[in-house]
């Protein structure tokens, strides 16, 4: 099982999602804690930004991650695809 590191940035956007999306989230996060690279998740290296992956928690909303060793990663980031991309240019 992989191992979660939450920065504080990735607690305070999760804390103002939509509570339909926490609960969509909530239940990526698990199954990115036993099978990191599940298709259902659709985990992408994001080419412009060195170490940085994502994950989908629907259509709309990703979580931006690094990996910190092979069973530890850390979350940097939570919300809408287009709020996340454009602040990580």
């Amino acid at each position: 099982m992989i191992e979660i590191i939450y920065t504080k940035k990735f607690e305070k956007t999760f804390d103002i999602l939509p509570d339909s999306i926490k609960k969509k989230a909530l239940k990526k996060i698990s199954l990115f804690e036993r099978q990191p690279f599940n298709p259902i998740l659709r985990v992408e290296k994001l080419h412009s930004l060195k170490n940085l992956w994502s994950f989908r928690v629907d259509r709309k909303y990703r979580v931006i991650f690094s990996f910190a060793g092979d069973k530890k990663v850390i979350f940097h980031l939570i919300g809408h695809h287009n709020w996340i991309y454009k602040l990580l240019k």
